[in-house]
């Protein structure tokens, strides 16, 4: 048992399991591995510019309204897309680190085995649904490229963006529970 409590564990540490589990996997999954965790990094940065991207917009969009009394139309669309990049692009990054919010009242009432089949159980599910959510993804930004759909705004930007954002973040997202669900199928501690 950890002093700290489950959702506050400190970076460091949540690096050193990232690293862990990696090291549990084969080598040619281990180089997959650590190709995903390079690019959850950079869709971290990549989350931080277009945070701060929205509330520049935000910003912009009520100065605007409130000195000039102008309609700012584009700004919502706008920062409504950049948050919809953070949280798809991100949440592999989050599900590295494990720090999705878990519900832990059965952990301390398990035996520790049926706990890591309970959360085996978790992360096959997780993968399912995620894995589904990105294939679907995928074909609502293709039927958005190809009929060339765009929002019902003025600024009419087109929604392969937003789609795009969504399949990619949710394909990072399920190869990160498949790595994950396979470092734990491979455990056979008791």
């Amino acid at each position: 048992m950890s002093a700290v409590p489950h959702g506050l564990t400190p970076p460091v540490v949540r690096d050193d399991a990232a690293r862990t589990e990696e090291n549990a996997l084969p080598a040619p999954l281990r180089l997959l591995a650590k190709a995903t965790h390079a690019l959850h990094r950079a869709m971290m940065v990549i989350g931080m510019l277009a945070l701060f991207a929205a509330s520049l917009v935000l910003t912009h969009s009520v100065v605007t309204r409130y000195l000039f009394k102008a309609a700012t139309d584009w700004q919502d669309e706008a920062a409504v897309f950049c948050l919809v990049g953070v949280t798809f692009l991100c949440a592999g990054q989050v599900q590295l680190l494990r720090g999705h919010i878990g519900i832990e009242a059965l952990a301390g009432a398990l035996p520790s085995r049926w706990n890591r089949i309970r959360l085996l159980l978790v992360d096959i599910v997780s993968l399912a649904f995620c894995a589904f959510f990105a294939w679907k993804s995928w074909t609502l930004w293709n039927e958005s490229w190809v009929d060339k759909q765009t929002t019902s705004s003025s600024w009419a930007p087109p929604l392969w963006i937003p789609y795009g954002l969504m399949a990619v973040g949710m394909t990072l997202l399920s190869v990160q529970l498949l790595l994950q669900t396979l470092v734990r199928f491979g455990r056979h501690d008791d």
